[in-house]
């Protein structure tokens, strides 16, 4: 057996050798190989583009099939697996499988690690049992469970070298996050805001295990890891206790503010970015105040854990409109000169730009001319509501109280884009975006708090937008301008990542379980296929012996899926997705599968 592993990982050699304080310079020129996908959004900078060109806009359409495998598990597969060498690791929903296939042996699984989770946490999921993926670094693979546990596995053999617990699933913690792995770190968030976790970002450390820094997204300076005069919101000190005293009391102790979308880092710049999502709770009356610094997008030292800047993009939140999506690190000129941009495209359905470094808000515009909650930001810098989305009264929940239902309000809780990250082409200078396209009806309730039990405090229904009956676009974005290039509707909510190629090829999936490629000029579709189950995976491409494949994980599930991941019939259950999505059964069924495409021979 020693010899069989051996040989199997042979390609594997010079990644295995890189040692743990250089595990960030060498992830880094990993990232730069395009035959492999050694990360999550396939580089730091979370673009998920690829310089692979074997696959072209005049050939995508004779694509095939060149491979599947079944994960064994169903729900809602989301993320998408890594390629490292010639081994690819692929990882499932709870119970949160991995299984580490040999690509040079007919995808032969050389190993599989089957965590042992108590079932109890199920319930405790508020959008399904999903996953977002496995990172690599230092000759290991990182999961983060479904019960918070945080485990290192040999990437050799998968046997665990260690396990450290990011929370508590008895007081509604869970971990659905993909870690991100930055020098001798990992780095991991938390879920549980739809029960009133104050919740984190930590670093533990890669060799051993043992947290290096917890960063909290609201509480007092040092729990928060701010320095008041050092921290600063639009290029000012945030001063002293910027979080507590925006939030009643205690509350910033149950505030929500999770942290379970995606990371991206810049060596350069040595800063690690991230959102915080909805506070707790739902209801916004019980919470007066910004509750900050829920909603926000940090820009954080990965070495110490503080907070170089930060910006809210939804004060005082009041339609759950979390701000975990990716932030996307590009170069680019604005205004003639060249600027080292963050793209983020928030579940509020506006589409920010800022100056990575400083963070100077450059650009928020809506990526969904039917969003309607705002009038847009105001971008005047001698303004006192600089920064800030100007509300309107008409769908405010706070503004129409307590137990009275807001209707027409877009978008929908679910965001015009929620965790399904976008994709960016530096040949183009685009963004690649699957959008919602989707309303509700929103009335907040007066709850209580009791740990480990749900601190929602308000019922939804979803529909599409008046007159419309599509919920979903995948549309083309230009960052510099704040404008849509073209978009093309869809049935159903875009769920799956996007991935942006050097042939001028983007592919994304779609709900009903196609996997499509479009023209990154113009939007023309080129090729689809329908896999077994709905796609709420992210697309990956790699290289073997010389061959570009396209990779993506079917199986129906996540937040727009939940009625059929978990059986639900209750138009209003799964937080309002229920009913919005019941024509989903139509077109598919639960699954959990790997499909691969290629070229023919």
């Amino acid at each position: 057996m020693r010899k069989v592993l051996f040989a199997t990982c042979l390609g594997l050699t010079a990644a295995f050798a890189a040692g743990a304080a250089s595990a960030n310079d060498e992830l880094n020129k990993m990232a730069q190989n395009p035959k492999d996908w050694v990360m999550p959004a396939g580089d730091y900078a979370n673009t998920r583009y690829s310089k692979l060109n074997q696959i072209t806009a005049a050939n995508v359409g004779k694509l095939q099939v060149a491979w599947t495998f079944s994960t064994g598990v169903l729900r809602g597969h989301e993320g998408g697996p890594l390629i490292v060498g010639n081994m690819m690791y692929v990882h499932t929903p709870f119970p949160n499988k991995v299984y580490a296939l040999d690509l040079s042996k007919d995808s032969q699984i050389v190993w599989k690690y089957e965590p042992k989770q108590d079932p109890n946490v199920i319930p405790v999921m508020c959008c399904d049992t999903v996953n977002r993926g496995v990172a690599y670094g230092d000759g290991k693979i990182f999961l983060h469970q479904a019960d918070t546990t945080l485990v290192a596995l040999d990437a050799k053999t998968g046997k665990m070298e260690w396990s450290s617990k990011n929370g508590d699933p008895s007081k509604g913690s869970t971990g659905t996050s993909a870690p991100l792995v930055v020098k001798d770190k990992v780095l991991i968030g938390i879920s549980g805001g739809e029960f009133g976790v104050q919740c984190h970002v930590s670093a533990y450390d890669m060799k051993t295990g043992k947290l290096a820094w917890r960063a909290f997204s609201e509480g007092p300076d040092d729990q928060i890891m701010f320095d008041p005069e050092k921290t600063t919101e639009h290029g000012k000190p945030v001063g002293k206790d910027s979080s507590t005293k925006t939030w009643q009391g205690d509350q910033w102790k149950i505030g929500g503010g999770c942290t379970w979308g995606w990371m991206s880092y810049d060596p350069a710049l040595n800063l690690l970015y991230y959102g915080s999502g909805n506070p707790s709770t739902w209801n916004p009356k019980q919470r007066p105040g910004d509750n900050k610094w829920s909603m926000t997008i940090f820009a954080r030292n990965p070495d110490t854990g503080m907070a170089k800047w930060v910006y809210q993009m939804t004060p005082h939140d009041e339609w759950d409109y979390d701000g975990v999506n990716e932030m996307i690190l590009s170069d680019q000129q604005i205004g003639g000169a060249e600027r080292k941009l963050l793209t983020h495209f928030d579940r509020n359905g506006l589409g920010y730009t800022l100056d990575r470094a400083t963070g100077e808000l450059l650009v928020a515009e809506k990526y969904d001319p039917k969003v309607n909650w705002t009038s847009g930001v105001d971008m005047n810098k001698s303004s006192p509501t600089y920064g800030r989305p100007k509300v309107l009264d008409q769908y405010s929940t706070d503004k129409q109280g307590e137990d009275h239902n807001v209707k027409g309000i877009c978008p929908a809780a679910l965001g015009t884009k929620d965790e399904q990250p976008a994709a960016y082409s530096p040949d183009t200078q685009l963004f690649y975006v699957p959008t919602n396209h989707v309303c509700m009806d929103y009335e907040p309730f007066k709850v209580s708090y009791t740990a480990g039990q749900p601190y929602v405090g308000a019922t939804l229904s979803m529909y599409p937008p008046p007159g419309e009956t599509h919920m979903g676009n995948f549309i083309a974005w230009d960052g510099k301008t704040g404008k849509i290039v073209w978009s093309n509707k869809e049935q159903f909510s875009v769920w799956s990542g996007a991935l942006a190629t050097a042939g001028g090829v983007v592919f994304y999936g779609t709900l009903e379980g196609y996997l499509k490629a479009v023209d990154a000029k113009t939007g023309k579709e080129l090729y689809k296929f329908k896999t077994p189950s709905g796609i709420i995976g992210n697309v990956t491409t790699y290289d073997h012996g010389g061959r570009q494949y396209v990779a993506v994980l079917s199986g129906v599930g996540g937040w727009a899926g939940i009625g059929l991941a978990a059986g639900l019939t209750d138009p209003t259950a799964g937080l309002g997705a229920v009913g919005g999505y019941a024509a989903l059964s139509n077109y598919t069924a639960l699954g959990g599968a790997l499909t691969v495409f290629a070229l023919p021979q």
